[in-house]
């Protein structure tokens, strides 16, 4: 697995890294605990360094999950967790407050069975705290050694100037993918511009840019995606126009849609890292393989030209939790 750094901190870790979540929450009932220790752990023996779980994801259980995968392979790996939850509950409300903030840290340490947060991010910004209070917080656990780097998630590009300039932003987490690349704007050039790196979430579109979900597709009661617009039956069924033009382009290359979709990720800077999320070990083996796919600037050109024209139906989030980002 090649490798990458994220921010100007010389934190490096694996091309691809692994998005937890999805293990214990979110999209469905649980994965067999020993089955997702495993998958882990396999993960680790392919070469992903990068694991990315939060607190609200469970909650507390994904944590644990994590913390007990890789604890035996700690020195391995660089662990990134998230605060910025009231009760650790994304429909509660936001809690940034620097007690808040130390009290989850301290916490996820404990879960995590480790002595230090390789990254930790504000999950969303919390317009209730000056954005300098949470960073001089998170600047202050760097100096004790409870934490290595802080990031921030789905963050708008002023927050990071600001935050930026109290303590070093390392990483800045959010949604970007084929199907959504409103970041190109948005804040790249700032991530850029002060040596941030970016770490992509759904960079497979929660699963429909791989192909393997169309209209007709059934989701569990409990997963995630029966809320959001761009999931809607009609959504999905507009949108299997995008999902068959990168289908084509996969083709063509002889690799899979979802391995198109991250080499795709992977070209346009080499300051990303996407973190996929699996519960299948052929799917992980699949997702890895994609950062040994170069594209070159034709292809890249091509790529763009074959979406260019397909719409994307649905917003992303409803809106109480489109509110929550971009701040």
């Amino acid at each position: 697995m090649k490798t990458r750094t994220l921010g100007r901190g010389g934190l490096e870790v694996s091309a691809i890294g692994f998005g937890c979540m999805g293990l214990s929450h979110a999209y469905g009932p649980a994965t067999d605990r020993a089955e997702a220790i495993a998958l882990l752990r396999h993960a680790v023996e392919r070469g992903v360094t990068l694991f990315d779980t939060a607190e609200v994801y469970g909650p507390f259980t994904n944590e644990d999950l994590v913390g007990e995968a890789l604890a035996p392979l700690r020195e391995r790996v660089v662990i990134a967790t998230k605060f910025g939850f009231r009760d650790a509950d994304a429909n509660a409300g936001l809690d940034s407050h620097p007690a808040h903030i130390r009290a989850v840290a301290e916490a996820s340490l404990r879960r995590l069975r480790t002595d230090r947060i390789d990254l930790f991010y504000q999950h969303r910004v919390d317009p209730a705290v000056p954005i300098e209070d949470v960073a001089g917080t998170v600047g202050r656990l760097v100096e004790e050694g409870k934490v290595l780097h802080f990031g921030l998630s789905e963050a708008g590009g002023e927050t990071i100037r600001r935050a930026h300039a109290v303590h070093p932003v390392t990483a800045l987490q959010s949604e970007y993918s084929l199907w959504w690349r409103e970041p190109e704007t948005s804040v790249m050039p700032v991530l850029e511009e002060l040596g941030i790196g970016f770490v992509p979430f759904s960079p497979l579109g929660r699963g429909f840019l791989t192909g393997a979900i169309d209209a007709d597709t059934p989701f569990a009661s409990n997963d995630f995606r029966n809320i959001l617009p761009r999931f809607s039956v009609e959504a999905r069924r507009a949108n299997q126009a995008l999902v068959e033009r990168i289908a084509a382009i996969a083709a063509g290359k002889g690799a899979t849609s979802a391995q198109i979709a991250l080499a795709w990720l992977l070209a346009r800077k080499p300051w990303i890292v996407p973190i996929p999320g699996t519960t299948k070990r052929h799917r992980l083996d699949e997702n890895i393989a994609a950062a040994a796919i170069e594209l070159s600037s034709a292809e890249l050109d091509g790529i763009d030209a074959a979406l260019a024209d397909v719409a994307v139906h649905g917003d992303r989030y409803p809106p109480d939790r489109q509110r929550q980002v971009g701040r």
